[in-house]
């Protein structure tokens, strides 16, 4: 028996050659988490400006000198200088308050020391290993303290600063002292894990904390934007809803102006912020550091259009200061240095038996 013929398919519809309209794009979500004001860069008087430049200079004079003593062996181990980055301690802890608020950070230290008021005597006595020196000689260049300032030093480990800032956080608001701390870090340290674990911790518990990246473009010896996959370093903050600032490191007016709005955001009881300052250091990581990875004309080229001390120079000038002026202010300045240096070589070192205290706490 035959199958029966099929019958044949029906034809297709002919395929609409008309495209589908887009739909129009919907425009980005609007995040509904408050955040800080974008900062105003600081309107200062002269002088608040005149206070600003010789912090500045003193922190620049310092580092050359000091770079100096590490040449002649009177500096041991490393030493990593702040020369180019000094808008940045500044800046930022001009709107602290000394003995209030908490200071830490990692082992470019010398500056933020400064910045704090500290002594450069005792700084340069602790530099070169001495009695006199903050830490009885003991920390050198990485290690520095001051219980009476609330600078809970200059760290040796990569990032730990980020932790024990955020313990310093958890202390200021479990005592209800009204205090904050401002840890500072760098672009290099940026990548480190616990850095990231101290921001969850901050945010959950609203630590009234600001997280400073010092973002002077190389770490230890790699451009960060071969380092970090999101080089816009403010923005590491936002899966922990921490707010982040980008900020010109390299004027101090507009780091004041962002110092202003980190901490009336902290202060007030919205816990952490994080400010990105974008900075450059003119020496090498540490002072053994050839710092080939850069060229010469690079740093050249930086410190003829940006340099922090030149740059408020220009504006001191613009008000009325006088070059004669800031000519004596630099001369009182070397004074203060070549005093610390001369204290410092002429300090005795510390006894054979220190190697022995301040080890433990009480007896066991």
């Amino acid at each position: 028996m035959k199958a029966a013929p099929r019958k044949p398919a029906a034809p297709k519809a002919a395929a609409s050659k008309a495209t589908p309209a887009k739909k129009a794009a919907s425009p980005p979500p609007v995040s509904n988490r408050e955040r800080p004001n974008e900062p105003q860069r600081y309107d200062a008087t002269k002088a608040e400006m005149l206070e600003f430049y010789r912090q500045m200079m003193l922190i620049r004079r310092f580092e050359e000198k000091a770079g100096q003593l590490y040449g002649l062996g009177l500096i041991g181990g490393f030493c990593h200088l702040y020369i180019g980055q000094e808008a940045v301690a500044v800046g930022l802890q001009s709107a602290l308050e000394v003995g209030k608020d908490s200071v830490i950070t990692g082992y470019r230290d010398h500056g933020h020391m400064l910045a704090y008021g500290i002594d450069p005597k005792l700084i340069m006595a602790e530099l070169t290993g001495r009695e006199a020196g903050i830490s009885r000689g003991k920390g050198g260049s990485m290690h520095m303290f001051s219980i009476e300032h609330r600078f809970y030093g200059g760290h040796g480990i990569v990032g730990a600063q980020v932790s024990l800032g955020t313990g310093l956080a958890f202390k200021h608001k479990y005592a209800g002292d009204g205090g904050i701390a401002m840890a500072y870090f760098g672009d290099g340290a940026s990548n480190q894990g616990q850095v990231y674990e101290s921001f969850n911790m901050a945010e959950l518990w609203k630590l009234p904390i600001i997280f400073v990246i010092e973002n002077n473009q190389y770490a230890m010896g790699t451009s960060v934007n071969r380092s970090s996959a999101e080089d816009q370093l403010y923005r590491r903050g936002e899966s922990f809803r921490i707010p982040g600032l980008q900020v010109d490191g390299m004027d101090v007016l507009a780091v004041r102006g962002a110092a202003e709005e980190a901490v009336r955001w902290v202060r007030s009881g919205k816990g952490p912020i994080l400010l990105e300052l974008k900075t450059y250091r003119y020496r090498g990581h540490s002072m053994s550091d050839p710092a080939k990875y850069r060229s010469r004309d690079e740093v050249q080229s930086v410190r003829d259009k940006s340099d922090p001390i030149d740059h408020l120079k220009r504006e001191l000038e613009a008000v009325g200061v006088t070059e004669d002026e800031l000519k004596k202010l630099e001369k009182d300045i070397r004074a203060i240095v070549t005093e610390a240096a001369d204290f410092a070589e002429q300090s005795p070192e510390p006894e054979a038996g220190e190697l022995y205290t301040d080890v433990l706490v009480g007896q066991y």
